[in-house]
């Protein structure tokens, strides 16, 4: 199984929506009711209208990101897709043991939402079909973009922000975005300290595709990407012709061969997970044009810890902040 792959892959192209969105609060009329009962407008990826008829408390989404946006601010999502393929992932934050699975990202059970009396459904545009029209025959549903490859950390936020809206989270939105932005600093300080600061790093994700190894480079325009910008690194995969992100993640595409155009001197830092084999000590283990390339004799290869999603939120990327700091103060 390919978590991260296969969905992504497939509709890169599809995910150019990046709008930011807005919510608002409507008096419900009754001067008696609480704040709790005041009705709430979102105006989603879509550009449409969504009213709640207050905080969504019981919330399910089809997406990895949005789930980890909701632990956190401390809401936890009853119904999450592919539990399995998120806890293997994803392990910035912790997800309550009685969620329940709705299926794949791409196509959750319409049967089984509609069992658990939902206020809100957060998905992307990533659902196959006519899922999110059948999904709102029951339950409101309320889109959130992917990402935007020309302002990765401030759709983030945006991201974070319309489900702190929708939820009530607002106070505690405002908190998570304080400690991350304590811990970038914090973070780019340690690089600095380390003589690393400029320093070229080539991050990326790999596959073995039916023997032929694809590589995922994540350029500038990736969130891990403007992460590492943050922090004061270089970007190598600039300095290589023919890479070029897609609009909504900022991932490349290229081949062991192209690896070949990486600045000599990169730092070559890649993610991977133990439910897939490692391309890099598997397949490309004897491969001649890999052990040959400058970064790999010289031993600038690191593979970053399991379980940081790299399409997540503040928590993934607080994770990734100190696993980066870790590794270029123990190089």
């Amino acid at each position: 199984m390919k978590p991260t792959r296969t969905l992504l892959v497939a509709s890169a192209a599809a995910l150019t929506l990046a709008l930011g969105a807005c919510g608002t609060t409507e008096d419900s009329g009754d001067d008696t009711s609480s704040d709790s009962n005041e009705k709430i407008t979102i105006t989603d990826a879509r550009g449409k209208e969504v009213t709640l008829d207050g905080p969504a408390e019981r919330v399910a989404t089809t997406e990895w990101n949005t789930v980890e946006y909701l632990i956190s601010l401390g809401v936890q999502p009853v119904g999450v897709s592919d539990i399995k393929g998120f806890e293997a992932w994803n392990q910035s934050v912790e997800l309550d043991d009685d969620a329940t699975d709705i299926g794949t990202r791409g196509e959750p059970s319409l049967d089984t939402l509609a069992t658990l009396d939902l206020d809100v459904v957060l998905v992307t545009d990533q659902l196959v079909g006519d899922a999110i029209e059948q999904i709102e025959k029951t339950t409101p549903v309320i889109v959130v973009p992917g990402g935007d490859s020309k302002d990765p950390l401030g759709q983030m936020w945006k991201n974070v922000d319309l489900v702190a809206q929708a939820t009530g989270t607002e106070d505690e939105a405002k908190d998570v975005q304080k400690e991350f932005d304590e811990t970038l600093a914090d973070g780019k300080k340690a690089v600095e300290e380390a003589g690393k600061s400029g320093a070229k790093v080539a991050f990326n994700d790999a596959y073995d595709a039916g023997g032929a190894v694809s590589v995922r480079p994540y350029t500038e325009g990736s969130l891990v990407g403007a992460v590492l910008g943050e922090l004061g690194f270089a970007n190598a995969w600039s300095e290589v012709d023919g890479i070029e992100g897609d609009p909504a993640y900022g991932l490349g595409q290229t081949d062991v061969e192209g690896l070949t155009k990486l600045p000599a001197d990169s730092l070559y830092w890649y993610i991977g997970n133990d439910v897939e084999a490692d391309p890099y000590t598997d397949a490309l283990a004897k491969n001649k044009v890999w052990t040959g390339l400058p970064f790999v004799k010289s031993g600038n290869v690191e593979r970053l810890p399991d379980g940081i999603w790299m399409f997540g939120g503040p928590a993934s990327m607080s994770d990734f902040v100190d696993a980066a700091v870790k590794t270029v103060q123990g190089s």
